[in-house]
C-alpha cells in the first residue's frame, strides 16, 4: 500500500514522517534511522557548538543512511547567531531544513538559490500563511499537545490543522498528539498530508543521548503529567511534570520575568534532566506521553505505524 502524499513527493521519503527537531536529542544516530526507516530524519543544528561540529554530524548521517535528511534551526533562542551554522547546511547540500520559533526570513534569505527544501514549523493560522508567504514549501503545525515550543492560543491539534489546511495551499503536516499510526491517518483525515513526531522519538533505542531514566519517565507519565511552562514570558512550552517545573511555575507566579527564570530553563539545565538527573532540570515532553508504553527500535516503532495506517485504510475502504 502507497502513502504518497505531496509531503513524500517533496521529501523524497517513503512515508510522510518526520521525526522532530528535538533540542540536545536530534543527533546522527537517530535522524539516519529514521531515515532508514522511511520518514525523514533530522539532526538540530543548535545544540552543537560549532560549525565544525556540524559538519561532522551531518558528514555522520551520510555514513548512516542514503536517504534524505533534514537539519532543524531553532531560531528563537534569544539572539544566538545561526547563519554560519546554516552556511554550512548549504555546504554539505543537506536536502531539507526546518526552523522552528522567531522569523524564518534571514534563513529564506539565505537559503534562495539553493535547492534545499524549506519547512517550517508554525503554531497558528497567521504564522502559516505569512510562511507560505515567505515561500516556505511545508508548514509543520503543532497544537496545544505537543511538547516543547507550543504557540499562545492554547489550540488543540484537532482544531488548528483543519484551519491551516484551509488557509494555505502548501502542504500541510500535523504535530502534536501524535504517537502511532492512529493518530497519523487522524491527521490525514484534517487534511494533513505529513506528520512530524518528537516525543515518540525520543523513547526509541536510537535516540541514543536520552537516558533509560527519561525514557523511563515518558513510559510512566500519563497525557496528565505533563506541564506548560515560561507562559509568562511569551514563550510556553511543554514539559514533564517534576519538582524543578513546579518551581518554575511558582516563581512565574510570584516573579513572571525571563531574568526571574533563566536559571531555571537554561538548555544547560535541560540536559541534566536528559542526562538522567530528573530531580535536577526539566524534560521536553508532549501530552503523547501517556501513549508512550515501550521503547522500541525507530524501525520497530515506523513498521508498527505502517501496520496500523494499513489496518485503518482498509477499514476506510468498506462500504456497504
Amino acid at each position: 500500500m502507497q502513502f504518497k502524499t505531496r509531503v513524500t513527493e517533496l521529501l523524497g521519503t517513503r512515508y510522510p514522517i518526520i521525526q522532530g527537531g528535538l533540542a540536545h536529542l536530534a543527533y546522527a544516530e537517530l535522524a539516519a534511522a529514521v531515515s532508514n526507516a522511511g520518514g525523514l530524519g533530522q539532526i538540530t543544528a543548535m545544540s552543537l557548538n560549532s560549525p565544525e561540529e556540524l559538519r561532522k554530524e551531518i558528514q555522520k548521517v551520510r555514513q548512516l543512511t542514503d536517504q534524505p535528511f533534514g537539519v532543524n534551526f531553532a531560531i528563537g533562542e534569544r539572539g544566538r547567531p545561526f547563519s554560519h551554522m546554516l552556511e554550512v547546511a548549504i555546504e554539505e547540500k543537506v536536502d531539507v531544513v526546518s526552523m522552528t520559533g522567531g522569523n524564518p526570513t534571514p534563513i529564506f534569505d539565505q537559503l534562495e538559490g539553493t535547492p534545499i527544501k524549506k519547512l517550517v514549523l508554525v503554531a497558528a493560522r497567521r504564522q502559516a500563511e505569512k510562511a507560505e508567504q515567505l515561500g516556505a514549501d511545508a508548514v509543520m503545525v503543532v497544537g496545544h499537545e505537543g511538547g516543547g515550543h507550543l504557540g499562545r492560543d492554547d489550540i488543540g491539534t484537532m482544531v488548528l490543522i483543519p484551519q491551516v489546511v484551509d488557509a494555505v495551499s502548501i502542504p500541510v503536516i500535523a504535530s502534536g498528539g501524535i504517537g502511532d499510526g492512529r493518530g497519523w491517518m487522524a491527521a490525514h483525515a484534517l487534511g494533513a498530508e505529513g506528520i512530524e513526531m518528537g516525543t515518540r522519538f525520543i523513547a526509541t533505542k536510537e535516540c541514543v543521548h536520552a537516558s533509560e531514566e527519561y525514557k523511563n519517565a515518558l513510559i510512566q507519565s500519563a497525557e496528565s503529567d505533563t506541564v506548560i511552562i515560561k507562559k509568562t514570558i511569551g514563550a510556553p512550552a511543554r514539559t514533564l511534570r517534576n519538582d524543578w517545573t513546579d518551581t518554575i511555575l511558582q516563581i512565574e507566579k510570584e516573579n513572571p520575568s525571563y531574568e526571574a527564570i533563566k536559571d531555571y530553563i537554561s538548555g544547560t539545565v535541560n540536559k541534566k534532566y536528559i542526562a538522567g538527573n530528573l530531580d535536577e532540570g526539566f524534560g521536553w515532553a508532549g501530552q503523547v506521553t501517556g501513549l508512550i508504553k515501550d521503547v522500541p527500535t525507530v524501525q520497530e516503532l515506523m513498521d508498527r505505524m505502517v501496520k496500523d495506517a494499513i489496518d485503518i485504510r482498509r477499514r476506510w475502504a468498506i462500504t456497504e
